[in-house]
């Protein structure tokens, strides 16, 4: 069964930066792309790389480790869209985020 966990504040996660934060026993992946909010797992998929200390740009976070890049909107690879990274929802109360994990 799904949980809602508060992960932030809105105010927390300005537009254009990337957080890391844990939830549920789990590194979750924050990011803010021009007021919307997206949650991805924070493990990089090619070698355990913290996605939310990567670059953003627009849509696409890099992997600081390897420079793998994912469509933090839909999770997908840059390059191979075969390779789809978790997303988690999210949800917003007043100022608390709040992401769903399995």
């Amino acid at each position: 069964m799904a949980d809602w966990h508060r992960v932030a504040a809105v105010s927390e996660v300005l537009a254009g930066s990337a957080r890391e934060l844990t939830a549920g026993g789990r590194v979750i992946a924050l990011f803010n792309v021009d007021g919307r909010l997206y949650a991805l797992d924070g493990i990089c998929p090619h070698a355990g790389g913290p996605l939310g200390e990567g670059a953003l740009q627009g849509p696409i976070v890099t992997c600081p480790w390897h420079g793998w890049q994912f469509d933090v909107t839909t999770g997908r690879h840059c390059l191979n869209s075969r390779i789809e990274h978790t997303t988690f929802p999210l949800k917003i109360e007043g100022d608390d985020i709040f992401v769903e994990l399995p």
